[in-house]
């Protein structure tokens, strides 16, 4: 999944030069079932080589490996800000997000109205950090949606007592969600055998 942070319009010109635009990519690997009928010396040399891979391109991109393994099988708020700094919490729940042509024809106030409602919501639990970004014309979705957390368990409240509110009758799809855990490249590689 790939989506873009554009600086905030509401912003000073001379503030939104200096911001530029950020670029995120959401990157999900699926191990081959082949690989587990590999030698330990042959997955201990993918392993090697996949690693050195991550930590090769750490540094000009910033890259935070997380785990999806024992969560979910493999298969297919601080209101606005400019920037997304990940990686502070242990839970990262992501997902694709698209909304209905209705919601683009609502005149600008009542889309505002019916956001304000979802904001107070996400208030209520500071806990869960929200990272939207956008993909339109990117990818096949209007935004990536990333949630952190401590535990699991904040992050299903909120979404429980979200989906309960107005703008949800404006989403198409919400779907498929990653939970993943936050690991070392090397944890990853030596839980998939």
């Amino acid at each position: 999944m790939t989506a873009t942070i554009q600086p905030e319009t509401k912003t000073a010109p001379s503030e939104q030069q200096a911001l530029a635009r950020q670029y995120v990519n959401f990157m999900f690997f699926r191990v081959d079932r082949a690989f587990r009928s590999e030698s330990a010396e042959a997955k201990a040399e993918a392993k090697r080589e996949f690693a050195e891979i991550v930590r090769r391109y750490t540094g000009p991109m910033m890259i935070l490996p997380y785990s999806t393994l024992g969560l979910k099988p493999h298969e297919g708020q601080e209101g606005r800000r400019t920037r997304i700094v990940p990686g502070k919490k242990p839970f990262l729940f992501v997902y694709p997000f698209v909304k209905t042509r209705d919601w683009y024809l609502l005149p600008m106030p009542e889309r505002q109205r019916i956001m304000n409602e979802h904001i107070a919501i996400g208030h209520k639990y500071p806990r869960v950090k929200i990272n939207t970004t956008y993909s339109f014309g990117l990818d096949d979705q209007d935004f990536v949606v990333a949630f952190e957390a401590d535990v699991p368990a904040e992050f299903l409240d909120l979404v429980q007592e979200l989906r309960e509110t107005e703008s949800s009758k404006y989403t198409v799809r919400d779907t498929p969600m990653y939970t993943c855990h936050r690991s070392t490249i090397e944890e990853i590689l030596e839980g998939i055998g």
